[in-house]
Order: C-alpha cells, then sequence, then structure tokens
C-alpha cells in the first residue's frame, strides 16, 4: 500500500510467500535491493515532509481504523481487526502487546493494574473525541507502524529518503511519532523531527493533549519491545509513563507514583550500556 501511494518512498516489493518447513509457518516478503545510507541522520524538513505527506494521501479502504491481513511489529503479530473507533482499535492493539509481555516477562501486579486504568479510563479520556485542526473526526491513514531510525535510510542513488520493514496499518497518523518516543529510537527523540513533521500534519485538537497523546502511544512500542526482548528495561519504562498518565487522569491506587528520575525523555538513554542498540 505504501509503494502504491508513494513508489520512491519505499523499495518496490517483488513477491511474498510461506517457506516449506518450519513450525510455526513462517512467511517472507522480498522487495528490491537498494543501495542505501543508514547512519547518516535524515533531514528533518525533508523526511517529516514525505512522512506526512505518505500519512495524508492514504484512506482506508474500509474507512475505519485496522488492516485487511495481519502485520507484525518486529516478530510480534499487531491486533488489526477492523474498528470504527480509534479509541477502541488502539485499546486492542494495546491489551495484545500486554498480553504478550506477560507471556513472555511474567505477572507485575502494578503493571496489570496500571494497565487496566489506561484502557479504561486514560484511553478514552484522550481519544475519545479527537479533531482534526479543522474540527472534524480524524480519519485512518497508513502509518508504517514500527518507525524508527533503523527502518530508513537514504537511497545513494537519488538522496531521497526511504521506509522499510513496515508493519503498517490504519491508525490516528499521531501514532506514528509514538515509537520517537521509545529508548530504542535514539535520533528521532530529537524535538526537531516532530516539530518540523508537525507542520507537515498539525496536532490533532485538543493540541495542548498533543503530548500526553504521545507518551500514550510510545506504550504500545515499549511494551512490544519488552515482550520481544525479555528482561529489558524498556518495560519499566513503560509502566513509568503509565503511571505519568494515571496521575493526570485517573485515581492511582494500586500503582507507584511517577518516577522522572527514571525517565529517559529526561535524563538520557544510555544505548550501548544497556543493549538497546
Amino acid at each position: 500500500m505504501i509503494h502504491e501511494l508513494m513508489p520512491d518512498f519505499i523499495p518496490i516489493p517483488c513477491g511474498f510467500g510461506r517457506y516449506n518447513i518450519g513450525v510455526p509457518a513462517t512467511w517472507f516478503c522480498l522487495s528490491e535491493i537498494v543501495n542505501m545510507d543508514v547512519t547518516t541522520a535524515p533531514d528533518p524538513a525533508e523526511w517529516t515532509s514525505r512522512l506526512a505527506a505518505m500519512h495524508t494521501a492514504s484512506v482506508s479502504p474500509t474507512g475505519k481504523f485496522g488492516f485487511p491481513v495481519k502485520t507484525c511489529d518486529g516478530k510480534l503479530a499487531h491486533t488489526v481487526g477492523w474498528d470504527e473507533s480509534w479509541a477502541s482499535f488502539y485499546r486492542k492493539l494495546l491489551l495484545g502487546v500486554c498480553r504478550l509481555d506477560l507471556e513472555t516477562n511474567g505477572s507485575w501486579p502494578e503493571l496489570e493494574r496500571a494497565t487496566a486504568k489506561i484502557c479504561d479510563v486514560v484511553i478514552p479520556r484522550l481519544l475519545d473525541n479527537l479533531r482534526t485542526s479543522e474540527g472534524e473526526p480524524v480519519e485512518p491513514c497508513i502509518i508504517h507502524g514500527d518507525l524508527w531510525e533503523g527502518n530508513m535510510g537514504i537511497n545513494m542513488e537519488t538522496g531521497d529518503t526511504l521506509l522499510f520493514d513496515a508493519g503498517s496499518y490504519f491508525a490516528h497518523n499521531e501514532m506514528e511519532l509514538g515509537h520517537w518516543r521509545c529508548e530504542f529510537s535514539s535520533l528521532f527523540r530529537a524535538k526537531v523531527y516532530t516539530q518540523h513533521y508537525l507542520r507537515n500534519y498539525p496536532a490533532a485538537e485538543p493540541v495542548d493533549e498533543f503530548d500526553d497523546r504521545n507518551w500514550l502511544y510510545s506504550l504500545k512500542g515499549a511494551i512490544n519491545y519488552s515482550a520481544g526482548h525479555p528482561g529489558t528495561p524498556l518495560r519499566k519504562t513503560a509502566y513509568n509513563n503509565m503511571c505519568y498518565l494515571c496521575e493526570k487522569y485517573t485515581p492511582t491506587d494500586g500503582i507507584d507514583e511517577y518516577d522522572p528520575r527514571i525517565d529517559p525523555s529526561i535524563i538520557g538513554v544510555p544505548h550501548l550500556a544497556e543493549g538497546l542498540i
């Protein structure tokens, strides 16, 4: 779908199929080989204008949030059944990765209580009444779904920025930016990328809740990473971020206080020391 929208924004897909052996069933996807620079930071203005153009141009085939086939973030499958409500869709998406994390890393009662508060109170509070800057309900758009600097590069022949390794679904466009708050996204966490993006695709209303939505959307990426990497510190970060949101929007009985001393957005991220890159 991304290639149909912007052919120069993603390598040409060549085919896909299922391996003849392997349990569980394993599939592959082939695309053209592109000589890419994956070490140089993309120009914030050029990069985010292309990303916003993709978001703006896309139209959900059903008018709903979701995707027609199962997609993955890393090795883990998304919950992407069609839903007319963005709040309802995101709740199911987040609960899906939280269940996977619980299976991988075991029970953590405080995290489970915080998750329930997020899903039952915070998500409806922040997402039920979203409007565009023109006052219309937000529309589903295609997102990459796992967008950090490790999944993009610069075409060495054309100089154009490129996406790859997508795990797409139709979402609120701001969902794409949630990954940029996570520890594994060391480059795009710089505020300049979000600032330039919002010049091309303005924040939804209420604008003053954009940052809280970004906290909320980052939970999916962090918990998904935790589910795929047992013992990672991102689980603790996600819980702390939940505590921050709960303190603003719901009673905090049974969970801890938000601790800014362990918030990577404040103290930075020791990526190499933590084994995140």
